[in-house]
């Protein structure tokens, strides 16, 4: 296959899953922004309250992640994208239209909060399962190149038009805003061609306790993928027990402005578009796997510097300590994503990336309460040590796994993108 051939973008189905991703991101970021501020400004919300407004965002996928796999590999895809959008659009724009009527609590907000991380999760799962039918599985390098630099970028500038949307027009006008990115993304999505239907289940049906342990056997009984689910577990553990504290550090200790903490985390998000850049590049000149393991190796530890932030120069140190991690964070989410995807038939798909988002997102909840643990117990710089460490040492489950031994991604055993060739499917 020609590189010409290979790109994604020639695909249709793929522009569209990715136009529609953008508008998706778009609206979770102006969200992230403007809740909070809105609970605060408006709601006189305190510091526990806003704590809980981002603890039930994340526990959704603690709640629902495993059951969410299973339903997507019953489900058609189309309609599961559609649906979360049109679900999202919906509960948030119940935010403005509360507040007209004045009779916005803080109770309507949690409830929003929840089950938008419910949508979510369907959302996500949906189109990291869907991108195989859609792309071929030999295009899906450089799929999910493109899909992680969208959110990337979506990190760094969605949150800053979120935050120019707020100030400009006000949280709740900000949120409705949101609300037509999820509708014009839900809209676009109804553009996909048809896809295969789902796996028939038998008549006398099958129990989702026992579909979603079929899941959790694939994921964890696999070498390679347990190796892949461990790494980026404890990756996500160390970064939020880190991130929990950063806030507290930057204002009480280091006497620094929210601008100079937004900065910072969104050099982060620079580092995942870096890492997404290069994996291909790193996967052709080193192999896949190789890659993986080897990246990790040298990259992975200076995720320690991050641990030395202090005034003056010892905060670019730290900044590059974490412009490193996340560059780490983006090869390891093109070829870690790509890997587990060749690994898994369509059947399965569903339910392992809902037993990834299950664990990995699992992870920033726990790494957020023992950040604060730690933090409460041993100090603001024991907590960030702790998670310096964790981030530090997270790349040997994949390095100490057989995954360091691949260099070609294991040969597609699935039935060829839909739509036939390339050339046809870029045609309306």
């Amino acid at each position: 296959m020609t590189e010409a051939s290979s790109s994604p973008w020639r695909l249709r189905d793929f522009r569209v899953l990715f136009a529609a991703g953008a508008l998706s991101h778009l609206g979770s970021n102006v969200g992230y922004v403007a809740i909070p501020l809105l609970a605060v400004t408006t709601l006189g919300a305190g510091p526990g309250q806003a704590g809980a407004l981002a603890a039930l965002s994340t526990a959704a996928f603690l709640l629902v992640g495993l059951p969410a796999g299973a339903w997507v590999d019953r489900l058609p895809a189309r309609r599961v994208l559609v649906a979360a959008d049109a679900a999202r659009a919906a509960l948030f724009a119940s935010v403005p239209v509360a507040w007209w009527l004045d009779v916005l609590s803080l109770p309507q907000l949690y409830t929003v909060v929840l089950l938008n991380g419910c949508a979510t999760v369907f959302f996500d799962v949906g189109s990291q399962s869907v991108l195989p039918e859609l792309v071929g599985r030999e295009r899906l390098v450089p799929a999910n190149t493109a899909l992680v630099g969208l959110m990337a970028g979506a990190n760094i500038a969605g949150r800053g038009a979120g935050g120019f949307l707020v100030q400009a027009f006000t949280a709740p006008l900000a949120i409705l805003g949101g609300a037509v990115a999820y509708l014009a993304s839900a809209a676009g999505l109804t553009g996909i061609g048809g896809l295969r239907p789902p796996a028939v289940v038998p008549a006398g049906g099958r129990r989702l306790r026992t579909e979603m342990a079929e899941g959790l056997r694939h994921v964890l009984g696999s070498r390679e993928l347990r190796a892949l689910a461990l790494t980026a577990t404890l990756t996500n553990l160390g970064a939020q027990m880190t991130n929990a504290m950063l806030p507290v550090l930057f204002v009480r200790e280091l006497h620094l402005s929210a601008g100079a903490l937004g900065a910072y985390w969104a050099v982060g998000g620079v580092g995942i578009l870096l890492g997404a850049a290069l994996a291909r590049y790193l996967a052709a000149r080193l192999g896949h796997g190789r890659a993986l393991g080897l990246t990790g190796l040298w990259g992975a530890p200076a995720a320690l510097a991050i641990a030395l932030i202090g005034d003056g120069p010892w905060l670019w140190v730290a900044g590059a300590g974490w412009l490193a991690a996340m560059t780490k964070a983006g090869i390891d989410n093109v070829l870690g994503v790509s890997l587990r995807q060749h690994l898994t038939q369509d059947p399965l798909l569903g339910r392992m990336n809902a037993t990834f988002r299950f664990l990995l997102t699992g992870a920033l909840a726990v790494g957020a309460a023992l950040g604060g643990l730690v933090g409460q117990a041993a100090g603001l710089r024991a907590a960030v040590w702790a998670g310096a460490l964790c981030m530090a040492g997270a790349f040997l489950p994949v390095f100490c796994s057989p995954v360091r031994a691949l260099r070609e991604l294991p040969a597609a055993t699935s039935p060829p993108p839909r739509g036939g060739s390339a050339a046809s499917a870029t045609e309306a």
